[in-house]
Order: C-alpha cells, then sequence, then structure tokens
C-alpha cells in the first residue's frame, strides 16, 4: 500500500517542468489557454499538497482552484527557475494555511475522503484507505506535511526546506522521525 502512495504523485521533471515553465510565461502575457494546460500537468499534486494541509475535500479542492487563479493573476511574478510545481505548491499551502486559520479548525480525513482522493487508483482499497487515515492522523501537522513533499509530490529534501522556510537537518529530522513513526504503528509497535 505504501509503495502505491509513493507512485502516485511525482513532481514534475525534465519536459513536464519545462511545458509548465512555458505554460507560466504564456499566462503573463494573457494566455487563458496555457492555464488550463498547467491545470492538466499540476492539478493533482496540488490537490494532494492542499488536502494533506486541510484535511477536507472540500477544503483541498478550493484551495486549488483558488491557487490556480492566484497563479493567473500572478504568473507574470514568476521568476523561471526550473520549479514551477514549487512556485504553485507555495500558493497553495499560504492559501491552505490560511483556511485553516480562518477556520480556526483542524479535520480529521476519515477513510471516505481517502478513497475520494485516490479514486483514480484502482489498486487503492477501502483497507489502504483506512490504514492512510489512520497513519496521517498519527503524524503532527508539520511531519505529515514534510511527509507529503517528499513521499507524495517526489521533492527533494532540500527543496522542502526553502519551500517550508526550515534549515535541511530540521526537514530531514522530521522526515526520518516521521518515517520511524509510521513503521511503528504498520508493525504494531
Amino acid at each position: 500500500m505504501l509503495t502505491l502512495l509513493l507512485t502516485c504523485a511525482s513532481p514534475l521533471s525534465g519536459s513536464g517542468a519545462e511545458e509548465a515553465e512555458r505554460c507560466l510565461a504564456r499566462m503573463a502575457q494573457g494566455d487563458t489557454e496555457a492555464l488550463g494546460r498547467l491545470y492538466e500537468l499540476t492539478h493533482e499534486a496540488v490537490y494532494g499538497y492542499a488536502l494533506s494541509i486541510t484535511k477536507s475535500p472540500h477544503d483541498a479542492e478550493d484551495v486549488m482552484q483558488e491557487c490556480f487563479v492566484r497563479a493567473h493573476l500572478g504568473a507574470g511574478q514568476y521568476r523561471a527557475q526550473g520549479k514551477p510545481l514549487a512556485w504553485l505548491l507555495r500558493i497553495a499551502r499560504n492559501l491552505a494555511l490560511m483556511r485553516l486559520r480562518n477556520a480556526k479548525r483542524s479535520v480529521t480525513m476519515s477513510p471516505e475522503d481517502w478513497m475520494e482522493a485516490f479514486a483514480a487508483q484502482p489498486e487503492f482499497t477501502r483497507e489502504d484507505a483506512q490504514t492512510l487515515s489512520a497513519l496521517m492522523d498519527a503524524l503532527k501537522d508539520d511531519e505529515r506535511e514534510i511527509v507529503t513533499l517528499h513521499a507524495l509530490a517526489g521533492f527533494k529534501h532540500r527543496e522542502i526546506a526553502a519551500m517550508l522556510d526550515l534549515a535541511l537537518p530540521t526537514v530531514l529530522s522530521k522526515y526520518n522521525r516521521s518515517l520511524k513513526k509510521l513503521r511503528n504503528l504498520l508493525q504494531g509497535g
């Protein structure tokens, strides 16, 4: 099951990142069709990341939509560095955290929510959803965010450190501590 989770989302790399960069450049010039293509390339990663923070499919959907609106409006401010997904995820993170602060709540995702999130993955079973729900609930918010960015979105630890404004050793420590916690939970310890 964890192998399935690790292969469900991957960061843009190579030609995908280059295409996303081109979309942002075209968006900065007013090309609205480029927004649609950028959405196709990145919406799953943006939604998954927003979901890991908000723990609500509805809120994650709202964050994702607002993220693309903001990206469209701010495309001219994007500086091409080969990391368009990191830029989008920073927008999504800020929006998700703002949503949580405004709502002053934290919601636990149910197995049904996880089934909906992984609906496109036929191998993802109800048992997987229950396990994932329990595992993610066992992590602190910052741990869940780091694990999601690395394991599900495929970002390198140094990229995560830059995105979250944390020191690299802090990210590595939290990630390793989280994996140990998850391993212990899976082994019944």
